[in-house]
């Protein structure tokens, strides 16, 4: 599948209709019942609160596809733990969590975009420029963009809590968060694992670091608790991201869903190139072990959302 033509691709052979999030590696293990029920919930909110009434029938299509396809949902998962620590009510938690989830679609469809990453295969099934164009693509990502704010300013909650997420959310997406990462790993001069780490941590620990801090400021914890888990959500960023890097080096496109080794034949400087397949391996784990240390304030408050953090960094896909 690796090689795998466009062609076949675009053809649909390689697509299976489309399947909601699953728990998988990523939800499973400890706390499997309740895990699942999370991810049901998360489900189900992002179907019904992704706005595309009115969108023209692609359009509207290509969002419902990249949304609601196959995907292990991490990060909607740490805004309900997050949330369920702080006390939260579950409706805006709902709302914060679908909107994580619409950004991070939106991430992935503008990152397989032939002027991006250039990658044919996601979550198993052929990349959204692939299915219906770049140009509904890049629409796509951006109305799931917009998906996002809206879906937070509909949230039941008081205006003050909403207008801290939507201000923690465009940071997040913008040129020091998310859209800055890219273009610094479009750049592709990170020599150094300092370097990297300050690519990744906006490439791809900004929306994780977002997602906890969206659940932990939804009930009224105290702001060194708020910090705590900030903290928490920055460290298991980082290992996430490690575990990506071996996975790409070590995994199989079978079980990725997405071409394995893709960073090496770019060239991309990844933990992997830096430190070698047991060196990521090796920090992975004492960056698991940090992340899990900023939880220990909490104790048995925490045990589900530490257990997310060990599937995160121990996942096989």
């Amino acid at each position: 599948m690796i090689d795998a033509p466009r062609e076949l691709l675009a053809s649909g052979e390689l697509d299976s209709t489309v399947k909601v999030g699953e728990v998988g590696d990523a939800g499973g293990g400890d706390g499997g019942g309740a895990a699942q029920e999370n991810l049901e919930r998360i489900n189900a909110a992002l179907a019904r609160l992704l706005p595309t009434r009115g969108a023209p029938p692609r359009l509207g299509d290509a969002m419902r596809r990249a949304v609601l396809g196959r995907g292990k949902r991490l990060r909607p998962q740490l805004t309900l733990l997050a949330g369920h620590i702080a006390n939260a009510a579950p409706a805006p938690l709902e709302h914060a969590a679908a909107a994580v989830e619409y950004i991070h679609a939106s991430s992935l469809v503008h990152d397989d975009l032939p002027a991006m990453d250039d990658d044919d295969l996601r979550r198993g099934e052929s990349s959204l420029h692939l299915r219906f164009g770049e140009a509904i693509a890049i629409l796509t990502g951006d109305a799931l963009q917009a998906a996002a704010f809206a879906t937070l300013a509909a949230a039941p909650a008081p205006a003050a809590v909403v207008q801290r997420w939507a201000r923690l959310l465009g940071e997040t997406v913008g040129a020091a968060g998310m859209a800055g990462g890219q273009a610094l790993d479009m750049q592709g001069d990170a020599g150094t694992t300092a370097q990297l780490r300050a690519l990744h941590d906006r490439k791809t620990g900004a929306l994780i670091r977002a997602a906890v801090v969206m659940g932990a400021t939804a009930g009224a914890l105290p702001d060194e608790e708020v910090a705590a888990l900030r903290g928490f959500g920055g460290e298991i960023g980082v290992a996430f991201q490690l575990q990506d890097d071996i996975l790409n080096a070590i995994g199989s496109t079978a079980t990725l869903g997405k071409p394995q080794g893709s960073d090496r034949r770019r060239g991309k400087v990844t933990y992997v190139s830096l430190l070698g397949v047991d060196g990521a391996k090796d920090a992975a784990r004492q960056q698991l072990s940090l992340a899990l240390s900023r939880l220990a304030p909490f104790g048995r408050r925490a045990e589900a959302l530490a257990a997310l953090g060990e599937r995160m960094v121990r996942r096989v896909r």
